[in-house]
């Protein structure tokens, strides 16, 4: 496929070529997502990334919340001699203190980062071909300094993620996981004696009118859960003495779209699960789903007296049954180690952080940054500077 690069001024487009010991031996940057689209959508169906790249849910973030945060997209494209797609990393980028720096797009709001990958081509990738890209970039008319690669996944689904082939580190936090062998019994998923205690709570919810587990399919179904997450949310929050991240520019914009998008083979974008009863939505989980993970997003529960049921576990345990039903092999709850995700969440995924310079001023910068991120591990993975750093963030908050 013959591709056309987006390069800055409106009539330019250019790729530079060269010699490498690997597969890549072009790489192009595109500024405009439509024109990165046919690539990308067609690099979707080699299935070797997450649904957070999926380029529905990433146009609709840069729509809403990347261009208002004045981020410029740098979809970087690497081919082989013969111009086929071999993978498509979807970053943004903008000057910080300085520097021009490029990440992925989605910031907060994506779990999981990283590159398309053809996936023949991703069983193979060698140093040499992780080394081509980068010189790739480097000389790419789109004035990279450096790469603030973050939250990167080891592996994704069977294979290792080529990137861990370049200078890691860490991630600061880690993702509880949930493994969920094919045809197990549910106790295998969550023990007897849990099901048992929650079954116990959830008696008290039956008794409500109407009271269900569903799955949102419609959009009159969806914009009326968004709407209860909208409006539950900001009390939650400030009743634990946390900032609203969901009222920054553009955010609510973003997410109901993608939960209003549908995917070619049925579900949404972003897939919302919810209890409720005909007075109220009770409980909300929202995550993508790819036919094999199930990764959450977001979730809030009601400030009405049922939440004193633990509905938000309940509503958990039904997810998890949705999914094991459906052959998923595995769950997580997102980044952080709030002690309910640990109620089910046994293992941990494996993410890291790359920091790569790509020029000189940059070498300073990346420096820097997994400096800071280190730091900032080493505070989340040490009780006492973590409970310093929470009661700090309290007193900030009043």
């Amino acid at each position: 496929m013959t591709m056309t690069a987006v390069i800055g001024a409106p009539t330019a487009a250019d790729a530079r070529a060269w010699s490498s010991a690997g597969h890549i031996m072009h790489v192009e940057v595109f500024h405009d997502l439509h024109e990165a689209e046919p690539v990308w959508r067609s690099l979707e169906k080699s299935q070797f990334s997450t649904p957070y790249q999926r380029f529905d849910f990433l146009s609709a973030w840069q729509g809403h919340v990347g261009t208002g945060n004045e981020l410029q997209p740098c979809v970087i494209v690497a081919s082989d001699a013969e111009r086929r797609p071999l993978l498509l990393l979807p970053l943004v980028a903008n000057a910080e203190n300085g520097v021009r720096v490029a990440r992925f797009m989605g910031g907060k709001h994506t779990t999981f980062n990283m590159a398309l990958w053809q996936r023949d081509f991703a069983a193979s990738a060698t140093q040499a071909d992780l080394d081509a890209l980068l010189r790739g970039i480097r000389d790419v008319p789109a004035r990279i300094d450096v790469l603030a690669l973050t939250r990167q996944p080891q592996r994704w689904r069977d294979l290792q993620n080529p990137m861990a082939l370049l200078p890691n580190q860490p991630s600061a936090n880690g993702c509880p996981l949930m493994t969920m062998a094919p045809g197990a019994a549910p106790s295998d998923r969550i023990s007897n004696s849990f099901r048992r205690r929650l079954r116990s709570k959830e008696r008290k919810l039956q008794a409500l009118p109407g009271f269900r587990y569903r799955v949102a399919t419609t959009d009159a179904e969806i914009t009326r859960m968004c709407d209860a997450f909208f409006t539950i949310k900001p009390l939650r929050m400030a009743a634990q003495k946390l900032p609203n991240v969901f009222a920054d520019p553009g955010v609510e914009d973003f997410l109901r779209r993608a939960c209003l998008t549908p995917l070619p083979d049925g579900g949404h974008v972003i897939e919302i699960h919810a209890l409720e009863c005909d007075a109220e939505v009770i409980a909300i989980f929202a995550g993508v789903a790819d036919g094999q993970r199930f990764s959450m997003m977001f979730n809030t529960y009601t400030m009405s007296e049922s939440a004193h049921y633990s509905p938000g576990l309940i509503l958990m345990r039904d997810i998890v049954d949705h999914y094991a039903e459906r052959g998923y092999t595995s769950l997580d709850l997102g980044i952080g180690s709030d002690d309910y995700k640990r109620l089910f969440c046994k293992d941990d995924e494996p993410i890291f952080d790359s920091y790569l310079p790509l020029t000189t001023r940059g070498r300073m910068a990346a420096l820097g940054m997994s400096s800071m991120a280190r730091a900032k591990r080493l505070v989340k993975q040490t009780p006492a500077l973590k409970r310093m750093a929470q009661t700090l963030r309290g007193a900030l908050q009043r």
